[in-house]
């Protein structure tokens, strides 16, 4: 009725608490069910409708809106992950690249706001090196005169046939005729030969006849050569003992370098058939070479000092050479402070042929390094005090693949034969060795024993010496291999020395010195001592700073992922989560679809081909295929009544059949539990 649409709209329109005797008040907002349609159905979506976002009432509404829209990919991945195991894994990373960020940020900030400066003085004690000794002359002259006496005897002879060169007589030359009565087995093994102008015409000074020679020539000295007299041209042959037609001449400049050479090769095959034992006690015993000892302001004597056995420059003495574990250190740089010794060098009992220089040589090095004394080692000057200075330096190389260089040799062919810790002036040594024992039957008598060989003489080995140089003609041009096998070690240490040379002693005190230290030696000599046959030695640290040097790679691992890092936050905005989660999609997860899909298609093709065979009989299961169950009809949207139609028909089907729509597409969903009450209160009007 009208009237009571009005009233009902009326009431509708205006809401009053009390009675009407009540005061007059301010209106009150009306309840649901006096409002208008249109706005009960908007409140009403409203409150049924999910609130999301930052108006979401719950915290696990808000934290999963968070996670579904931020650019945090981790949170992502853990709501839109399926599995409890994939799930978990992305939790346990999001979590610990959370507590990566904050522990770097902690040390980023504490590293800020640190402004405090310390400064580290630090003294510290050095390791002081090992010091060998060795006097340039190797044996005593007058202990070795019965082993070198006829060597000796036959090189005077060619002296004064060459040069009119005699003891206690005129200088008048000897005739060739004279000297081949007495004979030689020296000339015979070794023939010294004059050149004429250069050409290969030589005069043997042993049988005095001119001759022309075959062979490859080289000259043994320097570059200078004396062109102006071809007289000073002389050397020697040496000719293969197996063919006599494979010669090589070794010519000198200098008489004095043939004649020194010359003897050499000879004093190196009769040491080398003396035993060891009886080289020790031919050489200088601690007693003699050492007169007196002071290390770091403090007396030391022969037992702070190690003898081992030089094939060239016989018995020489380490100090602090670490044998029994000690190794002496030093806390104060300065000459005071290092080792001081006085050596006796003993001049008159030099060998004059084997050695033309006097004093002693010393060298720096490890404890575990093996003293090249002939290579690298420093010649002390007698009546004289020599001062050295050192510089401590440790370096470090890398290995493969920044450079070619070993850690501990273990990975070069080849046997180290001085027992000592690996260095190439080792590898070098040991490898000609080995290359000399395997072409020439025997080993050289400078460098250590190989295992079951021994040293090459004239009696076992009587065509070694012309292996041997033709041996070391290869190896000097790199043509043996040794170089190319040879590597540098990757870590060594080296003392760099300066050395200061002044008078000793002085000549107000030489004649008190040198009667007290006369006096020192006691019963040992029976002479009063020269000043040429001594020589003071003083080696110490300039300065306790130790210097290392140290190579480190420019591109690092960690240099890489922050260059990797930088480039993908700068072009892509993306992180290590990021990458990881482009890793699952594109990889993991997209494998699994094709691999899937391969699947069903297997499958599809064999179940079409087990319902082709011939004579099968027909399966109740083929029949509800035809229908919506059919894998034909699998689509990502459900076939609707045309489609349905232009289906392929199914083998061996007497009637053709059309799929039913799937009626549970055509139902219509609601978001509402129940129908609204105004919708029922106007659908009933």
């Amino acid at each position: 009725m009208p009237g009571g649409r009005g009233v009902g709209l009326q009431g509708a329109g205006r809401c009053r608490r009390g009675g009407p005797g009540a005061p007059a008040q301010r209106p009150a907002p009306c309840p649901a069910a006096a409002m208008a349609p249109g706005k009960k159905i908007t409140a009403r979506i409203k409150r049924t409708l999910p609130v999301r976002g930052p108006q979401a009432p719950t915290l696990s509404e808000l934290m999963r809106w968070y996670c579904l829209n931020t650019n945090t990919h981790g949170c992502r991945r853990i709501v839109v992950s399926r599995g409890r195991l994939r799930r978990f894994l992305w939790i346990l990373l999001t979590l610990s690249a959370v507590g990566l960020i904050l522990w770097q940020c902690a040390e980023l900030l504490r590293n800020y706001y640190s402004a405090s400066v310390s400064v580290t003085v630090q003294f510290q004690k050095l390791p002081f090196p090992a010091v060998t000794i060795c006097n340039i002359n190797p044996y005593k002259y007058s202990a070795m005169k019965d082993y070198l006496s006829e060597l000796d005897r036959e090189t005077k002879k060619a002296l004064e046939t060459f040069y009119g060169f005699s003891e206690g007589k005129s200088k008048v030359r000897r005739s060739v005729d004279e000297w081949n009565s007495s004979g030689s087995d020296f000339f015979q093994q070794i023939p010294l030969l004059k050149f004429e102008e250069f050409s290969k015409t030589v005069t043997d000074f042993h049988s005095g006849q001119k001759r022309k020679i075959e062979g490859s020539v080289f000259h043994k000295d320097s570059s200078i050569v004396n062109s102006g007299d071809s007289n000073d041209i002389i050397g020697f042959q040496l000719c293969d003992a197996n063919n006599s037609s494979e010669c090589a001449l070794y010519t000198f400049s200098s008489g004095v370098n043939a004649i020194q050479e010359w003897y050499k090769l000879h004093y190196m095959n009769i040491m080398a058939q003396i035993p060891l034992e009886t080289k020790e006690k031919l050489s200088y015993s601690a007693d003699d070479l050492l007169l007196t000892c002071f290390f770091d302001g403090l007396s030391c004597d022969k037992r702070h000092f190690t003898r081992f056995h030089h094939p060239l420059h016989g018995n020489c003495y380490t100090f602090n050479s670490g044998e029994n574990g000690t190794v002496l250190s030093t806390s104060t740089g300065g000459s005071e402070y290092g080792l001081q010794v006085v050596l006796y060098i003993d001049e008159a009992d030099y060998n004059p042929f084997l050695v033309t220089s006097t004093g002693a040589k010393i060298i720096v090095h490890d404890q575990n390094e093996y003293p090249f004394i002939e290579d690298i080692g420093t010649e002390i000057e007698t009546a004289a005090a020599t001062s050295i200075g050192m510089h401590f330096t440790r370096s470090r190389k890398l290995s493969k693949p920044y450079s070619d260089c070993t850690e501990t040799g273990a990975d070069i062919p080849v046997e180290n034969l001085y027992n000592k810790s690996y260095s190439l002036q080792i590898c070098l040594h040991s490898c000609f060795q080995k290359a000399m024992v395997d072409s020439c039957g025997c080993a050289q008598y400078a460098q250590p024993l190989p295992a079951g060989a021994e040293y090459c003489n004239y009696k076992k080995n009587p065509n070694w010496m012309y292996c041997y140089y033709k041996l070391h003609e290869k190896f000097v041009k790199e043509q043996l291999g040794c170089q190319q096998i040879c590597k540098d070690a990757c870590s060594f240490k080296e003392w760099a020395l300066t050395t200061s040379i002044a008078q000793w002693p002085s000549i107000v005190s030489e004649d008190w010195m040198l009667r007290v230290l006369s006096w020192d030696k006691g019963q040992k000599i029976n002479k009063k001592l020269n000043k040429t046959d001594l020589a003071n030695l003083m080696v110490f640290y300039k300065d306790l700073n130790e210097r290392f040097i140290s190579e480190n790679p420019t591109n690092t691992l960690v240099t890489l992922l922050s260059n990797f890092g930088g480039q993908l936050g700068l072009w892509m905005s993306c992180s290590v989560v990021c990458v990881i989660e482009i890793i699952e999609v594109f990889f993991i997860d997209s494998l699994s679809i094709v691999m899937r899909r391969q699947w069903q298609k297997a499958k599809k093709w064999w179940n079409n081909r087990q319902r082709q065979r011939p004579g099968r009989p027909p399966q109740a299961g083929d029949l509800e295929r035809q229908g919506h169950d059919n894998p034909v009809c699998i689509d990502e949207d459900l076939p609707t009544f045309n489609t349905a139609l232009r289906l392929p028909l199914p083998q061996e089907s007497p009637l053709p059949r059309t799929p039913p729509p799937n009626y549970s597409t055509l139902r219509l969903e609601t978001a509402f539990t129940e129908q609204l009450p105004d919708t029922l209160e106007l659908g009933q009007r």
